[in-house]
């Protein structure tokens, strides 16, 4: 059974950082691109970083500069450093394959930032 938890979110203040952190089992996440999405209150999920599994990065142009995908396949998990963090910045945050497998996703860890 595939699971993704996903941990490390928490409330914190404009300006500041979090790291959040996703640890898979159940499949073999070396092989696996990967990546972190997002979802704000009355918006579609959507990608935030990407990052292959030959470790090509990508990112939201809305985090880009912000935010730092990394992996560590021995671990099999895969993180978020965001920094500098925004009002805009709060949702629920997954981690997942990508493109996405609707059966891997998982509760998500919420993020709220406050002014």
């Amino acid at each position: 059974q595939v699971q993704l938890v996903e941990s490390g979110g928490g409330l914190v203040q404009s300006g500041g950082s979090l790291r959040l952190s996703c640890a898979a089992s159940g499949i073999v996440f070396s092989i696996h691109n990967m990546g972190w999405y997002r979802q704000a209150p009355g918006k579609e999920r959507e990608l935030v970083a990407a990052i292959t599994s030959d470790g090509v990065i990508n990112y939201a142009v809305s985090v880009k500069d912000r935010f730092t995908i990394s992996r560590n396949n021995a671990k099999r998990t895969v993180y978020l450093q965001m920094n500098n963090l925004k009002l805009e910045d709060t949702a629920v945050y997954y981690c997942n394959t990508n493109p996405p497998l609707a059966r891997y996703w998982g509760q998500g860890t919420q993020v709220i930032v406050s002014s």
